[in-house]
């Protein structure tokens, strides 16, 4: 019995539109973070755009965190927290947006800045962060929304600085955009400030690209930190898996970061720097799994709570300026299949066990040192005055 001509054509018609369906969703998975970053568009020139209102760091309000100091050595900490906001409508995002301020508070905070709080007193500013559609883009106007926000972070520095004295021991730390900012500070606060320098534990700048050359000119005084004594000195490193070829290009070849003339270029063959937050060097060492003092995955927790870490999970070693790391075992600690997720910070720490005793050992180490210095070199006394004293000229013996 033959088949109705009209019956084939219809299951020719189905099986051809569920077809280009099915093309349709394979082109979206694999587009999809093209996809998202097209919605995540402002779609005005910065030029033109008009900022959202800034704060004076000098209020409370302009802070996720700020503290009171319990003796004369506690260290301060300056923590600048990663991106938490897509784009959309701007460049810049609000310092009132609750969903970005809310990823602050549930997620950076306890995961990235708990480690540092450890070890001193929290300072963690407010500041109109660039979206995250800035940082996927190399465009004029993204490169000027990221330098937007760093101007707030100059400022919130700024205050940080007259709030704690001049004496202080001081560590700045910053992870994702954060670091990018944590570095530009160095570069524009700290690197001509000797002063400043010899205060300083370490700079901790995580995922984040720092370029080797910066350290041949603009922060030749200020080094990488190449064992776990050293301080006054930069620790960073970006991580990838050794399969995630698509992270690994945009971690060495389209970011873009500062150069020692102060300005953005792209970090492409400036050689990366990485030190091993397992080992605390700067090592092609590789460090196994059970060298690995845990990670957490503290997502909600209260600040003042102390997370257990998962040890063992992960082994790391840096090549070509990245920090090769091996799948974590547990879940926890498995970045999430979210879009744009190559640019994102995972919401986990995997190293927050290793960075808690990195800089506390630090911490320590330069609270000694300053205390020795202080008591071969003491502070000046308040300088007496000196009345000039006539000089009565000696008679030539000669003239009797």
């Amino acid at each position: 019995m033959l088949a109705n001509p009209i019956t084939i054509a219809r299951w020719m018609i189905v099986a051809g539109i569920a077809g280009l369906l099915v093309i349709a969703a394979l082109a979206g998975w694999f587009l999809r973070d093209q996809i998202f970053q097209t919605f995540q568009d402002p779609g005005e020139p910065f030029q033109t755009y008009t900022p959202p209102a800034g704060v004076d760091y000098a209020e409370a309000g302009a802070w996720y965190a700020t503290g009171t100091f319990s003796d004369h050595d506690e260290p301060a900490v300056f923590f600048v927290h990663p991106t938490t906001y897509s784009g959309g409508a701007n460049w810049n995002a609000q310092l009132d947006k609750a969903s970005a301020n809310r990823a602050v508070t549930e997620i950076a905070m306890p995961n990235y800045a708990a480690p540092f709080a450890r070890s001193g007193v929290l300072f963690a500013p407010r500041y109109r962060q660039a979206a995250l559609y800035a940082f996927m883009n190399n465009r004029e106007d993204s490169v000027q929304a990221r330098l937007f926000a760093y101007q707030d972070i100059e400022r919130a520095f700024d205050s940080f600085l007259e709030r704690i004295g001049t004496d202080r021991p001081i560590i700045l730390a910053g992870v994702g955009q954060g670091g990018f900012h944590t570095l530009g500070l160095l570069l524009n606060r700290v690197s001509d400030a000797p002063a400043l320098r010899n205060r300083l534990v370490a700079a901790y700048i995580i995922d984040t690209p720092v370029p080797l050359d910066l350290f041949a000119e603009a922060l030749a005084a200020t080094p990488p930190c190449e064992t776990p004594e050293d301080v006054r000195c930069v620790y960073g490193y970006a991580y990838a898996q050794p399969d995630e070829d698509d992270r690994i290009r945009i971690l060495t070849e389209r970011t873009m970061s500062w150069t020692p003339q102060r300005d953005l270029a792209f970090v492409e063959g400036r050689g990366l720097l990485c030190v091993n937050p397992i080992l605390g060097t700067r090592s092609s060492e590789y460090a196994s799994a059970r060298q690995h003092r845990g990670g957490v995955a503290a997502e909600g927790l209260p600040p003042d709570t102390t997370p257990a870490p998962i040890p063992g999970q992960t082994g790391a070693q840096c090549a070509d300026g990245i920090l090769f790391v091996d799948e974590p075992r547990h879940r926890d600690l498995q970045r999430p299949h979210r879009l744009a997720e190559d640019f994102r910070e995972p919401p986990f720490n995997l190293f927050y066990e290793d960075l808690r005793i990195d800089v506390a050992q630090r911490a320590f180490a330069l609270t000694s040192i300053l205390q020795e210095e202080r008591r071969w070199a003491p502070p000046l006394q308040i300088i007496e005055e000196v009345e000039d004293a006539p000089v009565v000229p000696i008679p030539d013996r000669r003239e009797f």
